[in-house]
């Protein structure tokens, strides 16, 4: 969120914030002069409810449950097309966090802690 030329960034995780996974897809394959090249890319799906407000599109976010389904090689594209829609809002929750944020010289615990609000600054939903 912005207010002026401050910016207001937020975490938004899932549960009590346990470790989650995204829904992405790997491969390796060669390059033209012949080196291994790994690429990598998440799946989006339509925003949920919480995060409808910040962008239209999400990360595809799986439930524990079904990261054997998605990691098994030999499940067909057509069953794991049920994973690929909105994380459920009310399993999330969203807080602001520190500016510092958005450098990315600062890699700590404190880049996600729950801070108060900026004064002034809109909330995210709003």
């Amino acid at each position: 969120m912005r207010s002026g030329k401050r910016k207001q960034p937020f975490c938004f995780d899932v549960g009590d914030g346990a470790i989650f996974a995204f829904a992405g897809l790997w491969d390796r394959w060669r390059a033209q002069h012949g080196a291994a090249v790994d690429t990598f890319t998440i799946l989006t799906t339509t925003a949920n409810h919480l995060l409808e407000g910040v962008h239209d599109r999400m990360p595809v976010i799986l439930p524990p449950e079904r990261y054997d389904l998605w990691l098994d090689p030999q499940i067909q594209d057509t069953a794991v097309m049920g994973l690929l829609r909105p994380f459920d809002a009310g399993c999330m929750r969203s807080y602001p966090v520190s500016a510092r944020l958005n450098s990315v010289g600062n890699d700590d615990a404190e880049c996600s802690t729950p801070i108060e609000p900026v004064a002034g600054t809109p909330s995210l939903f709003d």
